[in-house]
């Protein structure tokens, strides 16, 4: 399960005072499907919404991963003791005393526990994890630290790699998650960034000025649906998907009724 938020940008432009309407989500990044979803007033913010977001949903047994902002000491004890999950956070300088705590651990002496090399995008990357035994951390139910080194360079032109190292908590013991386990997650967190650029590039989220009452929360809805019954179904481009339901109004029955099969 991926938390995460996302600005409509084009209500800023048709709202009076600026500020653009912000949803926070949470999802199953690897079937594009959206579980629950909040609107966060201008007033708060993300944090303030993450239990509400998650307070109906059953997540025991569930590894929930979240970025920076969410790496507080009460989302970490209602994930483990309210909820019955397990948390997966990415720490970075907003928590300077925590982040601190993580960079400065001996991680030359800790051997690579994964390392994934792939190609795609007009690049070439390496990730490298290493995982340690959270003693000392001061956060609640921290049972490793993580570091993860990504190395990256195009396929044309330069040869230099650029690296960049990035640090998480996770209440998961080394008894109950692989090292291969902990990078695939960290890595599927980023399947809710691609859902949200689906709803950008191809539904026109951002160019959308809905603003009337909740008009804008309805109609990511909307989109969510539509990706979260795609998805599934097997198409590998929404995009072609869209063009190919839109030639034929019966495609669209025909889909809408496997997936309810």
């Amino acid at each position: 399960m991926a938390v995460d938020g996302k600005s409509l940008r084009g209500t800023r432009h048709a709202s009076g005072d600026g500020q653009a309407v912000h949803l926070l989500a949470a999802a199953e990044p690897q079937a594009g499907t959206v579980l629950a979803q909040t609107e966060v007033g201008g007033k708060t913010n993300e944090i303030t919404r993450f239990a509400p977001l998650l307070e109906p949903l059953d997540l025991a047994g569930r590894v929930v991963t979240a970025d920076a902002m969410h790496a507080q000491r009460e989302h970490a004890e209602f994930l483990v003791t309210t909820k019955n999950a397990d948390s997966i956070l990415t720490v970075k300088s907003n928590q300077p005393g925590l982040y601190a705590q993580l960079k400065n651990l001996p991680w030359r002496e800790v051997p690579v526990a994964c390392d994934i090399r792939d190609k795609g995008h007009g690049r070439a990357e390496r990730r490298t994890l290493r995982a340690a035994v959270a003693a000392g951390i001061a956060f609640p139910h921290a049972a490793q630290a993580i570091q993860v080194i990504r190395r990256r360079r195009p396929l044309n032109g330069t040869k230099k790699w650029s690296t960049q190292a990035s640090y998480a908590v996770t209440s998961l013991t080394a008894s109950q998650a692989t090292p291969a386990q902990l990078a695939g997650w960290i890595r599927g967190h980023w399947g809710i960034e691609a859902l949200h650029h689906i709803r950008d590039v191809t539904y026109g989220e951002d160019a959308s000025q809905t603003r009337t009452g909740n008009g804008p929360q309805v109609m990511a809805t909307l989109r969510n649906l539509a990706i979260g019954i795609l998805k599934p179904g097997g198409y590998p481009s929404i995009a072609a998907a869209c063009r190919y339901h839109a030639r034929d109004a019966t495609r669209t029955l025909a889909t809408l009724g496997l997936n309810a099969a």
